[in-house]
């Protein structure tokens, strides 16, 4: 994929070229589409041929901030290593090595990174959040909730509704016997007698 690239482009040349044409004449007669056309084929004409082209790379795009040209050579240099102990033609000792290496060079970049972040923060704020809101994850939303009647529900205020009964009917003041005591009436002759009770005794 190749882009554009400004930064070495020639404004001042740019806007002269444009201004050779006298639009006034150009565009006399004209409604706005066929003026909006005629301007946008010289624009990209003069374009052309003054800003250069790049070629994009999706990966550059994605590089973490702490990994440097020197620590990208060491993790390419592992990565081989590694291919070349699965096809048999390496040295295992050299590769635990090389990553031995790379996850120390790793630990101490992002361990600098984020000291040179909270050192700077107060002049480079920008940089500071975005680096903090990378780290955060991403938590996902309530799923879908069964009601009474056994209709899943997907609006957030059902959902607030369910999970407001539910939690009203757990935290209530209506308690139940004890479980044991329960059990204890069901069976024949334990069912008269009553529960235990604690005392306090006085010394």
């Amino acid at each position: 994929v190749r882009t554009l690239k400004f930064r070495k482009a020639e404004f001042q040349l740019f806007k002269d070229l444009l201004g050779r044409t006298l639009w006034d004449t150009v565009l006399r007669d004209k409604r706005a589409e066929q003026s909006c056309q005629v301007f946008n084929d010289a624009f990209y004409k003069v374009q052309e041929h003054l800003v250069l082209r790049c070629r994009k790379s999706g990966k550059e795009r994605k590089r973490p901030l702490w990994l440097s040209r020197d620590l990208l050579v060491r993790l390419k240099r592992k990565r081989e290593l590694h291919r070349q102990c699965k096809q048999g033609q390496g040295n295992w000792e050299e590769y635990r090595d090389a990553a031995q290496l790379c996850r120390d060079g790793i630990r101490k970049a992002k361990a600098q990174l984020e000291l040179n972040l909270a050192r700077d923060v107060k002049t480079k704020m920008k940089g500071f959040y975005r680096y903090v809101n990378q780290k955060r994850k991403v938590r996902e939303g309530i799923p879908q909730l069964m009601d009474e009647n056994g209709d899943l529900l997907s609006r957030d205020e059902e959902k607030v509704e369910v999970l407001n009964n539910f939690s009203a009917s757990v935290f209530t003041d209506n308690r139940s016997p004890h479980p044991s005591w329960v059990m204890g009436q069901q069976d024949g002759d334990k069912g008269s007698k009553a529960p235990p009770t604690v005392e306090e005794c006085q010394v």
